[in-house]
């Protein structure tokens, strides 16, 4: 009598698993769909941000190529501005951070809810960058290391130079050797 329970038992067990994966694959793809929508919601507000800097962007002279202005869609949704610069949502996903990467780490420059803080952040951004591009082209006077560099001759043409006394120097001392050979050998 034991056995027609141990039957039910292996059959209700089944049963129970089946509408347990059931209801865990149901709760992954609610959560999977969640996160898909949080992620859209991130790019929608990144593209608001994106179009409202259209109009700074036609200011930018054609002949100034820094900035390249694109929305990444990775895992985490970003609107770039520049090689080093970027904006991505903060963790509420309702926040812009205007963030610029460094050597020591990751800066954030602007944090706000609204568009407009951030426009005027990565304007400022952008016109201190073109500053700073004018600057660099326009600078006449040469690093210190750089004008040493040019008046002292370079490695390579040092070598050349000491291999040239070389070998020079080894004819004329061959040249010599045979002359004293020739002198003893008479």
């Amino acid at each position: 009598m034991s056995e027609p329970n141990a039957d039910n038992s292996n059959a209700e067990r089944p049963v129970k698993l089946r509408e347990a994966l059931r209801r865990a694959r149901i709760e992954a793809a609610d959560r999977t769909s969640v996160v898909v929508d949080l992620r859209d919601a991130e790019v929608a507000r990144l593209e608001i941000l994106n179009e409202a800097l259209d109009s700074l962007f036609k200011e930018i002279p054609d002949r100034i190529d820094l900035f390249d202005r694109g929305i990444s869609q990775g895992d985490t949704p970003r609107l770039w501005i520049d090689v080093v610069a970027h904006v991505m949502m903060g963790r509420d996903k309702r926040q812009y951070r205007f963030v610029r990467d460094t050597r020591f780490g990751r800066t954030v420059l602007a944090e706000s809810h609204e568009t407009k803080p951030i426009v005027e952040a990565i304007t400022d951004y952008i016109a201190r960058r073109i500053i700073e591009r004018e600057h660099a082209l326009t600078d006449s006077s040469l690093p210190a290391a750089v004008a040493a560099a040019e008046v002292m001759p370079s490695k390579r043409s040092r070598g050349i130079w000491t291999f040239v006394l070389g070998a020079v120097f080894g004819v004329v001392v061959l040249l010599g050797i045979a002359a004293i050979a020739v002198l003893r050998g008479v």
